[in-house]
């Protein structure tokens, strides 16, 4: 059979080669950046990172919920004496004893006093403080004192003390130059930072606080930073 013309090469000439990489180097792919959900929950991160950035986070980071044994052991104790007194007054009226003082009494002043009286007004309101206290505690998470940090990953959640917050933020104070005292106070919005210089203009070590705080605040971790109030003041005359 004839091939076409143009499809064979001419005489003289020779196939295009292919260039190889030299034996020992490594040839560069392009980056494809693929993400992948981490865990499980949806998060992803880069394959060019093995570690998710600063600002990603594995989930939510809610603040603490507090055990509250203390209250829930005096409901509990008030409800078994109540429990365990009715209980008794139940049996013995059933075995034919005439019941409880207490009961017979409290019965006759509900039956007998009308409801806009004192007593049965001040009765309704302590039950109704309690009952509220109650319902208080049970739809807040309590644990103020613990500042929730950033979560990178899903199952691990850490928690930031108050008191140790505030302690690393004066550390950090106390490096600026002209600061000779300073008291740090960590709010679960802000942060309060008061500073006594004694040399150096107030205003430049106002702006130089300012910075080192901030830049503290943002390596404190936490999911949500507090804002900063700074205050800067000459030591007070002795004498």
């Amino acid at each position: 059979m004839s091939e076409p013309e143009g499809t064979r090469p001419s005489e003289g000439t020779q196939p295009p080669e292919t260039t190889q990489p030299p034996e020992g180097t490594t040839q560069r792919l392009p980056v494809v950046d693929r993400r992948e959900p981490e865990n499980g929950d949806g998060t992803g991160r880069s394959e060019s990172s093995g570690a998710p950035g600063p600002g990603s986070e594995g989930g939510r980071a809610g603040r603490f919920w507090s055990a509250r044994r203390v209250p829930a052991g005096i409901v509990a104790l008030l409800l078994l004496g109540l429990t365990g007194l009715f209980l008794y007054d139940i049996v013995s009226v059933r075995a034919g004893r005439p019941g409880m003082y207490w009961r017979r009494e409290l019965a006759g002043q509900l039956a007998e006093r009308p409801l806009d009286d004192t007593w049965v007004l001040v009765g309704a309101g302590i039950a109704a403080v309690l009952g509220l206290w109650l319902l208080i505690l049970a739809v807040t998470p309590g644990l103020r004192d613990v500042l929730p940090m950033r979560r990178t990953h899903t199952g691990v959640r850490a928690g930031l003390q108050r008191d140790a917050a505030a302690t690393a933020l004066r550390d950090r104070a106390m490096e600026v130059a002209g600061v000779q005292s300073a008291r740090v106070r960590v709010r679960r919005r802000r942060a309060d930072v008061r500073a006594v210089s004694h040399f150096r203009e107030v205003d430049d070590v106002r702006t130089d606080l300012d910075a080192v705080v901030a830049d503290a605040i943002g390596k404190l971790g936490l999911a949500r930073a507090p804002s900063q109030s700074v205050r800067v003041r000459r030591p007070g005359r002795k004498g």
